[in-house]
C-alpha cells in the first residue's frame, strides 16, 4: 500500500484536522460548491476501478486556492440495491479521513475537503490517488460492492449541472419515509460514523427523524444493518415508550448510555430542551433558543450572515457540536423539518420564529399554513429588536407568552425573572448547564450552575457606576 499511494492509509488518521495555515488547497465547502453521490447500477455498466476527472487536477491548482469538487461513484454487485446508495455515500466520509493529510467533512451537498501541504510535498498531486484509495477501501470494507468506478469533477459549470441532478436524487430518497412513522416500527437504527470527531455522539435514526447529517433515513439504516451487521449502522430496539410527546424510549436510553460512555442516559428524540438528541457536528442545520422572544431560530450551513442573536452558523455549530446535549442549541437534518413530530415537545412550528429565506423556501410546503407567514427571515428581521416587532405585527403564537407589560421598567432592587417560558415546555432548571441564572440585587441563594464544555463570547462590556 505504501508503494501504491504517496500517503499512509489508516483509521488512526480519522479526526485529523487540516488547519488553514497547513492547507494546500480547499475543495467544495461553504465558500464553494460540491457534492458526493453514489449510484447503484447494473454489473455490466461499470468498468471496475475506472477513474475519470473533469476539470483541473491537484497539480494544476494554486496553493491556498479554493475549488469546486463533485465526487460521483457508481457501484454494482449482486447484493447492491438503491437502498444502499446513501449508506455507501456516507462511508466516503470515513474512508477519505483514513488518508493521511486529507480532511473530509460533512456530506451530500455540504461536503468539504482540505489537503495539507505535507501531502503535496510527498507526492499527492492527483485526485486519482484519492479516488483509487477510496475505491479500494469501499471494496475492502463493503464486500457487497463487486465493482466500483469514480468520476471527480472540478469544473464549476459541470459541477453545477450535476449538482442539480444530485439534488433530485437526494429528494427522492428522503420522500420514502413520508408515510412511515415512529409508532409503525419496533426498531430504530443508530449510526456511529461521527464518533471519530464526536466521541459521545449518539445518532438515532427513526422514521420521523432523519440522521443529523441528512444523509441517512430509516430505510437506509435498515438496509445497511442488514448487509453489514458489523458496520457503523445498527438496530436499536425501541423498548418501552416513556414519553410519547418527547419521543423517549427505554431502548434508546440504554444505547445512549452505552455509546456515550455513560455521559448521557436519556434522550428525547423530539425535544429541543429536555434531554435533546446529541449533536455531532455534521448536522445540516442548527437550532438556537432566543429567550428574549421565547422562540427558536434555525440557521443552515449555506447562510453566511448573522442570525438575530448576533451569531453566525459557524459559531453556533462550534458550541453545539462534539456529541453534546446542549440546552438551547440543537443540530438537525433538513428533512426533520418535514416530520409531523418536529420538536413537538416544545411547540413544534409554533415555536419557530426565524430562519434564513433559502432554508425557509426549501421546506416551505411543509410549514403549517397558519404559521408560514409568521416565521421571519433575514429580509424581515436582522436583530432581536426587529424580530420582536415582526412577531408582534404578525401575532406569532410566542407573543402570547410574553409578559403583559414587557416594556415597563422593572424596579432596580427587584429580582430579575425570566418571562413566561413554561407555556410550551422548558427544561428543569437543573439541566440549564449553559444558561446562567438571572438574579439581581445583593441577595444570596439561587442555584449553582456548572458550565460544562461551554464556550462563552462577549462582544461588549459596559461599566456604569451604581446609583
Amino acid at each position: 500500500m505504501a508503494d501504491e499511494f504517496p500517503f499512509e492509509i489508516s483509521p488512526m488518521f480519522e479526526g485529523e484536522r487540516v488547519r488553514k495555515d497547513d492547507m494546500y488547497v480547499e475543495l467544495a465547502g461553504p465558500k464553494s460548491k460540491g457534492f458526493e453521490l453514489v449510484n447503484a447500477v447494473g454489473i455490466d455498466e461499470i468498468e471496475d476501478g475506472k477513474f475519470t476527472l473533469i476539470g483541473p487536477d491537484v497539480s494544476e491548482m494554486e496553493e491556498g486556492g479554493r475549488y469546486p469538487l463533485a465526487m460521483i461513484y457508481r457501484i454494482a454487485g449482486e447484493l447492491v440495491e438503491p437502498d444502499l446508495e446513501a449508506i455507501v455515500e456516507r462511508r466516503n466520509h470515513d474512508f477519505q479521513n483514513y488518508i493521511q493529510g486529507v480532511m473530509h467533512l460533512n456530506q451530500r451537498y455540504d461536503v468539504w475537503l482540505r489537503i495539507n501541504k505535507d501531502s503535496i510535498a510527498k507526492g499527492l498531486n492527483s485526485f486519482e490517488h484519492i479516488a483509487k484509495a477510496t475505491m479500494m477501501l469501499f471494496r475492502n470494507e463493503l464486500p457487497f460492492i463487486e465493482k466500483i468506478e469514480a468520476t471527480y469533477i472540478t469544473d464549476i459549470e459541470k459541477v453545477e449541472e450535476e449538482l442539480a441532478k444530485a439534488m433530485e436524487r437526494y429528494a427522492s430518497r428522503d420522500e420514502r419515509t413520508r408515510n412511515l412513522h415512529d409508532e409503525d416500527v419496533d426498531t430504530f437504527y443508530g449510526c456511529s460514523l461521527c464518533q471519530s470527531f464526536a466521541p459521545t455522539s449518539v445518532c438515532v435514526i427513526t422514521p420521523d427523524r432523519i440522521a443529523l447529517c441528512g444523509a441517512i433515513n430509516w430505510f437506509d439504516g435498515r438496509a445497511a444493518a442488514k448487509v453489514d451487521p458489523e458496520g457503523p449502522q445498527f438496530p436499536i430496539e425501541k423498548g418501552e415508550l416513556l414519553d410519547e410527546i418527547g419521543g423517549e424510549y427505554s431502548g434508546v436510553n440504554e444505547v445512549a448510555q452505552k455509546l456515550s460512555g455513560g455521559e448521557y442516559n436519556r434522550i428525547k428524540i423530539h425535544s429541543f430542551f429536555e434531554f435533546p438528541h446529541t449533536s455531532c457536528g455534521c448536522f445540516e442545520v442548527v437550532g438556537f433558543y432566543m429567550p428574549e422572544v421565547d422562540g427558536i431560530g434555525w440557521v443552515d450551513r449555506d447562510y453566511t450572515g448573522m442570525a438575530p442573536n448576533g451569531l453566525a452558523f459557524s459559531t453556533m455549530a462550534g458550541q453545539t457540536g462534539g456529541g453534546k446535549q446542549v440546552i438551547g442549541f440543537l443540530g438537525v437534518g433538513v428533512n426533520y423539518f418535514r416530520s409531523p413530530k418536529f420538536i413537538q415537545a416544545d411547540g413544534g412550528w409554533n415555536r419557530v420564529v426565524w430562519m434564513p429565506k433559502i432554508l425557509k423556501d426549501k421546506v416551505l410546503a411543509d410549514i403549517p399554513a397558519d404559521i408560514v407567514d409568521k416565521v421571519a427571515t433575514e429580509e424581515d428581521a436582522q436583530d432581536l429588536d426587529t424580530l420582536k416587532e415582526f412577531l408582534k405585527e404578525k401575532d406569532h403564537p410566542v407573543v402570547k407568552n410574553w409578559g403583559a407589560d414587557e416594556d415597563e421598567e422593572v424596579d432596580e432592587e427587584s429580582t430579575v425573572t425570566s418571562t413566561a417560558m413554561p407555556v410550551f415546555g422548558m427544561p428543569d432548571p437543573a439541566m440549564l448547564q449553559n444558561i446562567p441564572p438571572m438574579v439581581g440585587g445583593s441577595g444570596s441563594g439561587g442555584i449553582k450552575v456548572t458550565l460544562k464544555n461551554a464556550k462563552i463570547s462577549i462582544d461588549k462590556i459596559i461599566l456604569s457606576s451604581k446609583k
